[in-house]
């Protein structure tokens, strides 16, 4: 392990001692505010250093085995075990170097957020549509099966049963690390229930995944940035839902940005459902301008969530399912559309952690 690294290390540790050695003061028990700050920044630090404690202890271990083979009253039996013991240290020790390597890489900083995704029906008519519901149907499977909460907060339906768009807010903890490789492109091959001749047709679906954005992050002056119309719902409702100005639609005049929701029976709650996703936008617009002049030169193909690129392709006669940003090509299409979603997840966040450890390796 490089220099850098263990001086970074025994920084941590040297910092950990010093945070218990304060939450242990009286001034500091006394302080709410503070103790509550130093707790948290010395439960974030407890897996670095027992992490790093472990690698000291391998490190032990095998200097103290190397010492047993020098020893000349040892047998030949004896030895040969001692090397098996060594070489088994040794490879426990490489292993811990990149899970180390990864908990020094820089934290995602919407780690613990809501989600907000939003699905829009591309190229393909009533059959995008069609896919598009299909596509929420499969993240509402994936979210049960994870016991977080997928609620539905706008969609524009249509005739057939689809979704020309559909915007829902899923909850729940870890659903932003399992859900912010999703956007991208979504590209369906299959023959559409209204093509009597049996041809296998190609569509797509836009999805994004923002993270719900706190308070602080986004400050919108409702009196002067905001234009709010309210109007009656259109499609399918319950009572009262088209009776009644209850759908909301929020401009924000700086941007020309429009958000409409209309699923709520209260005008007050689709005012508060479009807020939400208003201020999740403007937050991914502006993190993205300043991932832009931070990243000129360097694209995370996992990590970028540009909508623009087709991440997947969903065959339906072939029971194929191939995410094209990490080659992996899975032959259960039928469970994947049933929201078992775990390999493409896993392999999506090793790929994302490989190329962290590769850019560090770069710095």
């Amino acid at each position: 392990m490089s220099t850098t690294f263990l001086r970074k290390f025994d920084t941590m540790r040297r910092r950990h001692a010093e945070l218990n050695a304060l939450l242990g003061q009286s001034s500091t028990q006394n302080d709410a505010a503070e103790y509550a700050r130093l707790s948290k920044e010395y439960a974030d630090l407890d897996p670095l250093v027992e992490a790093w404690m472990e690698y000291l202890g391998l490190e032990t271990e095998i200097r103290d085995t190397e010492a047993m083979l020098d020893d000349p009253e040892s047998d030949p039996e004896m030895k040969r075990m001692v090397r098996e013991e060594l070489d088994q240290l040794k490879t426990r020790l490489d292993e811990k170097i990149p899970e180390l390597q990864l908990l020094l890489a820089p934290k995602d900083p919407h780690e613990g957020r809501n989600v907000i995704l939003e699905i829009r029906a591309g190229t393909g008519g009533d059959e995008a549509a069609l896919f598009a519901a299909d596509l929420l149907r499969m993240y509402g499977r994936f979210a049960e099966q994870n016991r977080w909460r997928l609620e539905p907060m706008s969609s524009s339906p249509t005739q057939l049963g689809g979704f020309k768009e559909v915007i829902a807010m899923i909850s729940g903890k870890g659903a932003w690390s399992a859900f912010k490789f999703e956007s991208g492109v979504h590209r369906v091959q299959r023959v559409p229930t209204t093509e009597a001749g049996g041809r296998i047709h190609t569509s797509a679906c836009t999805v994004a995944v923002l993270p719900e954005a706190d308070e602080v992050e986004v400050t919108i002056n409702e009196r002067d940035d905001l234009r709010i119309d309210v109007f009656r719902s259109s499609g399918p409702g319950g009572q009262s839902v088209n009776t009644t100005d209850s759908a909301v639609r929020i401009t924000h005049l700086p941007t020309g940005m429009t958000v409409t929701c209309q699923d709520e029976k209260s005008q007050h709650k689709n005012k508060a459902q479009a807020l939400k996703v208003l201020k999740a936008r403007l937050l991914d617009i502006e993190q993205r301008a300043a991932h832009d002049e931070r990243s000129k030169d360097r694209r995370d193909q996992v990590g970028s969530g540009d909508r623009s690129e087709r991440i997947r392709t969903y065959n339906f006669p072939q029971n194929r399912v191939t995410d094209h940003r990490v080659n992996l090509t899975l032959h259960k299409l039928d469970q994947v559309m049933e929201g078992d979603l775990r390999e493409m997840v896993t392999t999506l966040t090793a790929h994302h952690q490989a190329e962290l450890l590769a850019r560090m390796g770069e710095e």
